[in-house]
Parts: C-alpha cells; sequence; structure tokens
C-alpha cells in the first residue's frame, strides 16, 4: 500500500472522521487487521482561524505547505488537506513538495457528474460560500453552484464554528440545514455539497431527499485509492 500524508486539525472533529473512515474503508478492502499507512500532522486551529479571520491567507498557506513538507519528509508518498475552506491556498501546498496533492474539488465534481447533475447548492464556511476559489474551481471542473443569501450563510458559518468544530450537534441548527437546502433546492439545485468537513457529522441522506455529496466521504475514497493503488498519478 501507498503511504499518505494527512494534514489535520482544521478542525480535530473533522480530522479524526477522516482517519477513521480511511481505515475502516482499507480494513473492508484488505480484512484482517488490515489498516492504511497514514502520516499525520495536526496544526494548530487556532492560529489557522486567525489567519481567516484577519485575511492573511498567505500566511495561513505557508504554514500547511510546511506541514506539507514535513509530511513528504516523514515518507508520505501523496498529501490529502482534511478541510474544505483551506483549500483556497492548495497551490501554495502543491508548490512546497514533489509528491501529489489529492485535491478535494477533483473528487467532488467527479462525483456530482457522475450522478448527472449540472447546478448543485453549496454549504461551508463563508470562506468557501462567498470566496471564488471553491465556486471558480467547480465551474472549471464542470459544475454550477449556488449558495443561500447573506443572512443563512452567516447562520451556516455560525454553527460551524461555534458548534461543529468544538462536537456540538442540535436538532435546532440540524432543522436549519436542511431548511436552506430545501430553499436551494427550490432555485433549482438537484444536489447538496455539504462542502465543510464536519457537516456530514450534522445531516446525512436519512434526512432528505436532496441528493447529498458529502466532501468528507468523497474525499476518504480518493485517500481509500491512493492507498490501495487503485487512484495513479
Amino acid at each position: 500500500m501507498n503511504t499518505l500524508g494527512i494534514i489535520g486539525g482544521m478542525s480535530p472533529e473533522s480530522t479524526a472522521t477522516y482517519y477513521t473512515q480511511i481505515n475502516r474503508l482499507i480494513n473492508q478492502q484488505n480484512g484482517g487487521n488490515s489498516s492504511a499507512p497514514l502520516i499525520v500532522h495536526s496544526v494548530e486551529f487556532q492560529q489557522i482561524v486567525n489567519c481567516q479571520k484577519n485575511g492573511d491567507w498567505q500566511q495561513a498557506g505557508e504554514i500547511l505547505a510546511q506541514s506539507a513538507r514535513m509530511l513528504q519528509q516523514a515518507g508520505a508518498q501523496a498529501i490529502l488537506l482534511a478541510t474544505n475552506t483551506m483549500h483556497k491556498v492548495a497551490t501554495l501546498i502543491e508548490q512546497a513538495i514533489d509528491v501529489p496533492f489529492l485535491h478535494i474539488l477533483d473528487g467532488v465534481a467527479a462525483a456530482i457528474q457522475a450522478r448527472q447533475c449540472k447546478k448543485v447548492g453549496l454549504l461551508g464556511t463563508r470562506f468557501t460560500m462567498q470566496d471564488d476559489f471553491y465556486r471558480a474551481g467547480l465551474a472549471a471542473r464542470g459544475v454550477s453552484a449556488i449558495v443561500p443569501d447573506e443572512t443563512a450563510q452567516a447562520e451556516i458559518h455560525r454553527i460551524i464554528f461555534e458548534e461543529l468544530c468544538v462536537g456540538k450537534f442540535t436538532e435546532t441548527s440540524k432543522q436549519f440545514y436542511l431548511q436552506t437546502m430545501n430553499q436551494l433546492a427550490e432555485q433549482g439545485a438537484q444536489g447538496m455539497i455539504l462542502g465543510c468537513t464536519e457537516i456530514g457529522l450534522l445531516v446525512q441522506q436519512a434526512d432528505t431527499p436532496i441528493p447529498l455529496f458529502d466532501t468528507t466521504e468523497i474525499h476518504v475514497q480518493m485517500a481509500v485509492d491512493f492507498v490501495s493503488g487503485s487512484l495513479k498519478y
């Protein structure tokens, strides 16, 4: 199997989900006590959050690029960034390493196209919904994404950072997310991107008839395919 390096810590909840799901799927594939050869570097999340709040994406990118270099030096044969929002600085990470970078948007766009969806809703942090990097990245891959209004975006963002990232899950927040999804569906969204790795901890496909694209599950499958050797670069 190939060794995968994971830049984690954004948030710890998300990173734990990645680690558990990757190992679970590898074990299901190979049986016995099989697990994935993973190297995880967990950054200090508050430092990243401070960079986000200050708009200092260059500094955040340099922190994550350094993490990627450390992982490569430790023996990682590819790098995965266990978060959606910080793919905003993916180019800085890619420039810092000589091994493949498993970009989350490659997997998300492929999953959406496999369901023959052309227009989808996007939920995530304020940065993911408002900044151009995510929607433009999807558009370049053939997918059109729409987002909630600014009031809904603010509440979605608040719930992520004040609740989901610290392991708090409430029925009120879940219903707000589902209501927002329904509104986007009324605007023509054929599916919904859970564009923050923590959202899938709150809302699952069983909660709605709208097709969900859980970016964590999609990214995890990319990781498993790389580790097992079926994903080639």
